[in-house]
């Protein structure tokens, strides 16, 4: 029947037919041939990998030509949750050797383009802003995670179906953080999150279906951030900057003291290019095989990673160098006439040159990390506060910029800066709206997962303030001291 109808239908009303009938093929083909893009919120738990019962990870490398290391297993380790661990029956495993070697088709990376396709996907990678690179990987990703025969499948499979980081936090938990150079971050990147996604839905309104980068399926801010999160906590940059997914590899967590490094081998483009991983030091019976991510404080591990190290000695509170602000710090100090609010010109030159001062300074300044005191944030402290321009212009800036200098402009001076220091930690700590006390027990009442992570991110900066307080209480004492016996 549908037969003769078409046979005494108009030659337009045939084609139209025939487009209809090759559209709803198509779009049911690539509905065969798709895999859903669904995320879901942050857990509330560790979160569920995107397959119930993914492939074997180790498995799958060693059948596309990687090596794994005999004594490695994937577990859910007690300390450092799932990971690749050394299994308790093989034995310690000797520093030198190699635990995971990827053949150079294995990493998965933005490519140039081979079909119609890759070229949209590189197309909406291009409208991405560079510091948000995560988003052009993520893309590469999430178009292998659309397609059923995706040579990544059993990858993608193992990843987690969400991700602790805080653009996925519930909207009291974000509160919860309590530090606004994060808060910046965290709205920063939801709100380049809804936009992309108004672009990319433009984009894609007008691809044909066969050349769908995401075989006809939408996309949206949840996706396109699932995607993103996957890329930021799991990617490495080696050689050319070139960020890749590793599997397996990004299975190996942490470490700020690890057991292992990577290496890679051959330039990123060429066929004989391999990454492995190697044993720094010895290996013990069911230890976690470590990484070290970078040395970063815990803004960029929750923001970009998901997680918050506790006692971080690469943590720091960002603050901003502000005249009224330091005015406020010194006066609070005990210090007579700060003029941090109008410094004399010789003044601003010495400030200009540490870009604090004039156009295109950076007024970001930190307290914490390895050097305890932002250099720059020392070197104007001690030059606003010795107000002599004599005394200073004797000094290299790098000698007044370390901590480590004892009192270069005099110990009186030294000791105002320091007590201008303690109270700028003092006025930060005032920012949070809970005690410390306050967050301790809330995390001993086992809250949900991204409410213990914002809270311990809190925490840890109160407790890293707390910290700089005591230093610099011993370097004041100390310079009491030197006084008292000179």
């Amino acid at each position: 029947m549908a037969a003769a109808a078409a046979a005494g239908a108009t030659p337009a009303t045939a084609r139209k037919a025939l487009v209809t009938k090759t559209a709803t093929l198509l779009s049911s083909s690539l509905a065969r041939s798709r895999r859903s893009l669904s995320c879901s919120a942050a857990a509330a738990s560790a979160a569920p990998r995107i397959a119930p019962q993914p492939p074997d990870l180790l498995r799958w490398v060693q059948r596309e030509g990687g090596f794994v290391h005999p004594a490695l297993r994937v577990v859910d380790h007690p300390e450092h949750g799932l990971g690749v661990s050394a299994a308790a029956a093989e034995g310690d495993i000797p520093p030198g050797d190699v635990l995971i070697a990827l053949p150079g088709r294995l990493p998965l990376r933005l490519r140039r383009p081979a079909a119609a396709a890759d070229a949209v996907l590189t197309q909406l990678a291009d409208q991405v802003p560079e510091e948000l690179w995560a988003m052009r990987l993520g893309l590469s990703l999430l178009q292998e995670r659309a397609k059923s025969d995706s040579f990544w499948w059993p990858y993608i499979a193992n990843l987690p179906e969400t991700f602790t980081v805080p653009i996925f936090f519930p909207g009291e938990d974000i509160k919860n953080l309590q530090y606004a150079p994060l808060l910046h971050q965290v709205n920063k990147r939801c709100r380049f999150l809804l936009e992309f996604e108004k672009e990319a839905k433009h984009k894609l309104s007008t691809v044909p279906l066969e050349d769908h980068p995401f075989c006809g399926q939408d996309v949206n801010s949840s996706s396109l951030g699932w995607a993103m999160s996957a890329a930021s906590s799991r990617a490495f940059r080696l050689h050319g900057e070139i960020p890749m997914l590793l599997p397996l590899i990004d299975m190996c967590n942490h470490s700020f003291n690890p057991n292992a490094r990577i290496v890679q081998e051959g330039n990123v483009d060429s066929t004989d290019m391999s990454v492995k991983v190697v044993a720094e030091t010895k290996i013990n019976q069911t230890a976690a095989v470590t990484l070290n991510y970078g040395c970063y404080h815990n803004d960029f591990f929750l923001l970009d990673y998901g997680f918050v190290i506790t006692s971080n000695p690469y943590d720091q509170v960002e603050l901003s160098y502000d005249g009224t602000l330091l005015d406020a710090a010194s006066m609070a100090a005990g210090v007579s006439s700060p003029n941090f609010s109008a410094p004399a010109k010789w003044q601003r030159d010495i400030l200009s040159q540490l870009n604090l001062y004039g156009e295109g300074a950076i007024l970001k300044v930190s307290i914490g990390g390895p050097d305890i005191v932002d250099g720059r944030l020392l070197a104007a402290l001690r030059v606003i506060i010795a107000a002599d321009p004599e005394a200073v212009s004797g000094h290299d800036l790098k000698i007044l910029m370390s901590l480590k200098e004892k009192a270069p402009l005099g110990p009186a001076v030294e000791a105002s800066v320091l007590r201008t220091l303690l109270a700028l930690c003092t006025f930060a700590l005032q920012h949070f709206h809970t005690k410390i006390m306050e967050d301790e027990a809330i995390l001993k009442g086992e809250p949900p997962l991204t409410t213990e992570l914002a809270v311990q991110f809190r925490l840890q900066k109160k407790l890293l303030l707390l910290d700089v307080i005591q230093n610099l209480s011993r370097r004041i004492k100390m310079l009491s001291l030197d006084k008292s016996t000179v």
